[in-house]
C-alpha cells in the first residue's frame, strides 16, 4: 500500500483540501513554493508512463480539480503550476501519480 493510499484510508494523517470519489487534495508536507498541493487519484496509478486508455477519465479529472483548488485557495488568477513527476530522473519519489500543484510566488523557469 503506498503512502497516498493511506492516506485516502486515514491511516496518516493529512491537510485536506479538496476530496471526492475520485481523487484528494492534500498539503505537501515539505512545501516548494508558498502553496503546495498535491492532488492524488484515490486509484493507484504508479505513474504516467504506467497509465492506460482506462485512466483518462482520471487523468483530467487531476487537471480539473487543480483548476478548482487554485480558485477555492484563492491563487488561479495570480497563476500556479502543475508538475506531475515521472521515474527516478523525473524526480519521483512516491510510486503512485500525483499533481503538485504551485504557487504564491513567481516561480521561475527553467525549474531545476
Amino acid at each position: 500500500m503506498t503512502l497516498f493510499e493511506k492516506i485516502a484510508a486515514r491511516e496518516i494523517p493529512a491537510d485536506f483540501v479538496y476530496e471526492d470519489d475520485l481523487c484528494m487534495c492534500i498539503r505537501d508536507i515539505n512545501p516548494q513554493a508558498p502553496v503546495h498541493l498535491l492532488v492524488i487519484p484515490k486509484k493507484c496509478i504508479t505513474r504516467v508512463a504506467l497509465a492506460d486508455d482506462a485512466d483518462k477519465e482520471v487523468l483530467g479529472h487531476l487537471m480539473l480539480v487543480a483548476r478548482k483548488v487554485a480558485e477555492q485557495e484563492g491563487f488561479a488568477d495570480d497563476g500556479f503550476r502543475l508538475i506531475i513527476n515521472n521515474g527516478p530522473d523525473g524526480g519521483e519519489e512516491v510510486p503512485h501519480l500525483h499533481v503538485h500543484v504551485l504557487a504564491g510566488r513567481k516561480l521561475t523557469w527553467p525549474p531545476g
